[in-house]
């Protein structure tokens, strides 16, 4: 059998990139104390920075640690996509494919955490999730030009 160079690597990256989708599809719609809420209508924003605004309204007496989850959690966890993604798939290499493929994934997350009412469905958060797949892909280029 012939082995291709790179394939030990690729292979740990489906690995890790199957793992960690399986940890943030649970963190989306089962961690952090999610219920379902079945009373009032869907819940979505689809003002850009209106979430994100709030944030950073002092006075809005949502707590730092709230703020801090929100914002940096929202991008954090992205991160390892922007990685991992062009690791698995040599086409994803390309900073446009990559976000095409990552915002219409991350739609479909958003929509479902509504649809089964376990969230909302926040531009917000397809902006911050987009900012860490971003930060991850920079990450990746920065190391492989070393």
């Amino acid at each position: 059998m012939i082995r291709k160079r790179g394939q030990p690597r690729r292979i740990w990256a489906w690995l890790l990139l199957f793992l960690y989708t399986g940890a943030v599809v649970y963190w989306m719609f089962i961690g952090f104390g999610r219920t379902i809420h079945t009373d009032g209508g869907l819940q979505y924003n689809l003002e850009p920075l209106r979430t994100v605004k709030l944030y950073f309204d002092l006075d809005n007496g949502v707590p730092f640690t709230g703020r801090l989850v929100n914002l940096l959690g929202n991008v954090a966890v992205f991160v390892p996509f922007g990685i991992l993604l062009p690791l698995v798939n040599a086409r994803l290499n390309s900073i446009i494919l990559l976000t095409g493929y990552t915002v219409l994934y991350i739609l479909i997350l958003e929509t479902m955490q509504m649809l089964l009412r376990v969230g909302s469905f926040d531009i917000d958060d397809l902006l911050l999730n987009m900012l860490g797949v971003w930060t991850g892909y920079v990450l990746l280029r920065l190391k492989k030009r070393r």
